[in-house]
């Protein structure tokens, strides 16, 4: 089994010790951090320092500018890989495939794709689309074509029900393509995984439940004779042991304000996106927030996208990820608050049971057991 990809996320709406700027508690630690440049440059400094792979820049009207912020860090940075999130059909394929070339170019073929379709027809239309959720799969399908044609070398021409290109190419093609990741839990979504992108990545549900989606995805990409690697979206909170972990995830429920729960709930239980239902789903009883043993929903609580987290000790953590793995995920997108304190967390505590050596012997005492 290959080496896990782990992957950071760089908090460009502002980063904090809670899950929302929202919490008020008294004698707590003001730790609300604006996305400023230089935060944002220390954050990922950390993330290529401590050895991960990438790390996430979001899209929406919620945060900064993922190409901007991007750009801006690719010289403070030295391996670091940037997994920018984008929204097809606010630019043209042509150009975006020209920002993209230019990019790797730049920063020595540091830059992996995120397309972001949209799910949520409201954010969509303060961009002035108004396609439906199956439209913007169908454009992104088109879009993503388009995109490869552009970076072939070789002029490509298409008509679709979207576009109607002539000659697409970028003037200097990228030497190693960007790796192309996109989400999606609909039909429309997974069928446009299956026959257009490199790496299919989904918020984390238990693993059985996210088993079905990688087997229906992997079969639905042979049928298209494409293979494709796969990967979870999902925060952590790790600790040296069970208690201090769960601990910490008790404390950010108590102070989550239940005014911003209900108002979170509601727009949440209002989106077209198909992933962001079952999120909300596994969060619907806040009594019962540990969904999966490990696999805690809080999150879901107050924010939409990733809503559950990774809870233990290391040792726990890293077992649950085993798990994942073992059903086909390569790819571990991770967050947690705050971002610097907790990328260390998970780097000194579960990157290393990942290391070769150290894997062997873990693998050597569950043999022998």
């Amino acid at each position: 089994m290959t080496a896990p990809h782990f992957h950071w996320f760089l908090p460009t709406a502002g980063d904090s010790r809670d899950v929302t700027s929202q919490a008020n508690v008294p004698g707590a630690a003001l730790g609300n951090r604006d996305a400023d440049l230089n935060y944002l440059t220390l954050l990922a400094k950390t993330a290529d320092t401590l050895g991960y792979e990438s790390v996430l820049t979001p899209t929406g009207t919620w945060c900064q500018d993922s190409w901007i912020v991007a750009s801006a860090l690719i010289n403070q940075t030295q391996h670091l890989k940037f997994l920018v999130a984008f929204r097809p059909g606010l630019i043209t394929p042509t150009l975006a495939a020209q920002q993209a070339a230019a990019f790797q170019e730049l920063s020595g073929g540091r830059l992996a794709l995120n397309i972001v379709t949209g799910g949520d027809a409201i954010e969509q239309a303060r961009f002035g689309d108004h396609l439906s959720k199956d439209e913007r799969y169908a454009r992104t399908a088109e879009f993503t074509t388009i995109v490869r044609g552009a970076w072939s070398g070789t002029p490509f021409d298409f008509t679709g029900d979207y576009y109607d290109v002539r000659g697409a190419v970028v003037a200097d093609p990228p030497t190693t393509t960007p790796e192309i990741f996109f989400g999606g839990a609909s039909e429309a979504a997974r069928e446009t995984a299956a026959r257009t992108v490199d790496t299919y990545l989904t918020w984390t549900e238990p693993p059985a439940a996210v088993a079905e989606l990688v087997a229906d995805v992997r079969r639905r990409a042979a049928a298209h004779g494409r293979e494709l690697t796969f990967g979870i979206r999902a925060h952590v909170i790790t600790r040296d042991t069970h208690d201090e972990a769960w601990a910490v995830a008790r404390g950010l429920v108590d102070r989550m304000d239940p005014n911003v729960i209900e108002f979170a709930r509601a727009a949440m239980n209002r989106a077209e996106s198909e992933g962001q239902r079952r999120q909300a789903a596994l969060s619907a009883h806040p009594d019962n927030l540990e969904v999966y043993p490990g696999l805690w929903a809080g999150y879901g609580l107050v924010r939409g996208g990733a809503g559950t987290a990774l809870v233990g000790s290391h040792a726990e953590v890293a077992d649950l990820i085993q798990q994942y793995r073992d059903i086909g995920i390569d790819h571990f997108v991770l967050s947690g608050n705050p971002h610097i304190e907790e990328a260390y967390w998970f780097a000194e505590g579960v990157k290393p049971l990942f290391d070769r050596p150290a894997a062997a012997a873990r693998s050597d005492v569950a043999a022998a057991g």
